[in-house]
């Protein structure tokens, strides 16, 4: 984790970036003062599709309807 002052974050903003999408943090301050922090983006990363899938089974084998028709239950919500 790194920290710059904002003068310097405003002239090397783009190495400041490269940084960052290589996983370093960096803090940027104001007179000594923590103002702001450049953090590397998650979203970017693409998501484990398989681990997804195996999530979502697992959560299906342990949340189960207890025996209630969903279609029943969809129609029965409509009539109110």
């Amino acid at each position: 984790m790194g920290t710059v002052g904002s003068y310097e974050a405003k002239t090397h903003l783009s190495s400041l970036l490269k940084r960052a999408a290589k996983g370093e943090q960096i803090t940027i301050t104001k007179h000594g003062v923590s103002i702001a922090m450049i953090v590397p983006a998650r979203s970017l990363r693409k998501p484990d599709v398989r681990a997804l899938i195996q999530e979502i089974r697992k959560f299906r084998k342990e949340h189960t309807l207890g025996g209630m028709n969903l279609r029943k239950t969809i129609e029965d919500g409509r009539r109110f």
